[in-house]
């Protein structure tokens, strides 16, 4: 039996260590010039602490998981936390560099896990036809850290100290670790998973099309957003004071899209998908005509984070779902998969700038991946229909159960 009254406040609780663990990741951007004259590093090697982290979330994460896949998934998140707050305490009190990127390092650690196994977590503790909608709640923590946890967190960077922000963000991991301890159910019947089984599922064909969706859906978004700071004040004319406000704008989007994305998975998950990627392929190339007007430019903004992250809950499930029977290792690899996009899709996007083909290049590299994840969810979808896939992925809502039946 789903104790009704106390799954709300466990997935609210994943959500606060979700925010936390999003301002951490974010925060940095803003910082940066105050790490460097504080560290006495150059802006660009304070910058690795961006690359670091990414790093850290891309390999730390299934690592991690790896290792600790025969422990209860509770255990799991309350260890996770526990590198959260140790990371940011290290980086609050950090003497020098090399000890701030380690403390980054353990948070990214924790990032890359987390978001997996909790979406995990919040899945089993919910019904069948809402566990996107308990996924999109777990991420929303990360969409509003983008809208109000890192900026306010360069606030006080800036206005007192760039350590009083880790601390900050050390009393968000502490509040997340109680709440979890409290209200994350202990599931005493989880039988804990075993190495060989959840890497059996890598065996799966489907589960490679969803971790490229993922990769694919969220690196068309960040290929465009990696370079909008001059996208906005070089095409769009928008001062650079301006540029706090147009981010949040775009946080309430990716808040809008994650949500309103959760919701429509449950009903139908491909569709879904097509609908969310279609869309933000359009978006994308509507963007490169809007950005010459400043009211159409920050109203696309928008759009972008609405279409760009409605994705994530329906292809969060899909890894889930074909993953079915041991989705704890491959759950934290969705999250490696998509920091992969980012760091591809931000990359092929500073090429097309180094080629000279301006700052509304960057819209049309995400635009592309945005067609070819549509092009991959269009055939993983199809897959679903054959005799094959059948075999390939066992029903979704035996997604969970195996563990408790071994």
């Amino acid at each position: 039996m789903k104790e009704e009254t106390v799954m709300p406040l466990a997935v609210f609780a994943l959500m606060i260590a979700s925010f936390g663990i999003g301002t951490t990741e974010f925060v940095i951007m803003g910082l940066l010039p105050e790490v460097a004259a504080d560290m006495s590093v150059t802006l660009t090697t304070a910058g690795l602490l961006i690359s670091g982290y990414a790093l850290g979330v891309v390999f730390g994460g299934p690592l991690f998981t790896a290792a600790a896949t025969r422990m209860p998934r509770k255990n799991m998140l309350l260890i996770l936390m526990g590198l959260f707050i140790i990371g940011n305490m290290l980086a609050a009190v950090a003497p020098a560099y090399w000890i701030l990127m380690t403390g980054r390092i353990f948070a990214a650690i924790c990032h890359g896990a987390f978001l997996g196994i909790g979406s995990v977590v919040a899945a089993a503790m919910v019904d069948q036809d809402k566990r996107s909608r308990a996924i999109s709640l777990v991420f929303t923590g990360l969409t509003v850290a983008n809208v109000f946890g890192a900026p306010l967190g360069t606030w006080i960077g800036q206005y007192f100290d760039w350590r009083a922000t880790f601390w900050m963000i050390t009393v968000i991991g502490v509040v997340s670790l109680v709440g979890l301890v409290a209200l994350v159910p202990a599931r005493p019947n989880e039988v804990p998973a075993r190495l060989r089984t959840e890497l059996a599922v890598f065996t799966r064909g489907q589960v490679w099309l969803a971790l490229a969706t993922a990769g694919l859906s969220i690196g068309a978004l960040f290929a465009a957003f990696s370079y909008v700071s001059p996208l906005m004040t070089e095409v769009a004319g928008f001062d650079a004071g301006m540029l706090t406000p147009l981010l949040m704008l775009f946080g309430v989007g990716l808040v809008i899209g994650n949500l309103l994305g959760g919701r429509y998975a449950d009903r139908a998950q491909v569709p879904t998908l097509l609908t969310a990627q279609a869309l933000l392929a359009a978006v994308l190339v509507a963007f490169t005509l809007t950005a010459h007007i400043q009211v159409a430019a920050g109203a696309t903004l928008a759009l972008l984070g609405g279409a760009g992250f409605a994705s994530v809950p329906g292809f969060m499930t899909r890894v889930i779902d074909k993953a079915a029977g041991a989705p704890t290792l491959a759950s934290a690899m969705a999250s490696s998969a998509a920091n992969a996009g980012i760091a591809i899709g931000s990359y092929l996007a500073g090429l097309t700038i180094n080629a000279g083909m301006g700052f509304t290049a960057p819209l049309w590299v995400g635009a592309l991946m945005a067609v070819a994840a549509f092009l991959v969810t269009l055939a993983s979808g199809a897959l679903d229909r054959s005799r094959g896939a059948r075999r390939d992925a066992p029903a979704p809502s035996t997604a969970l159960a195996p563990e408790e039946s071994r």
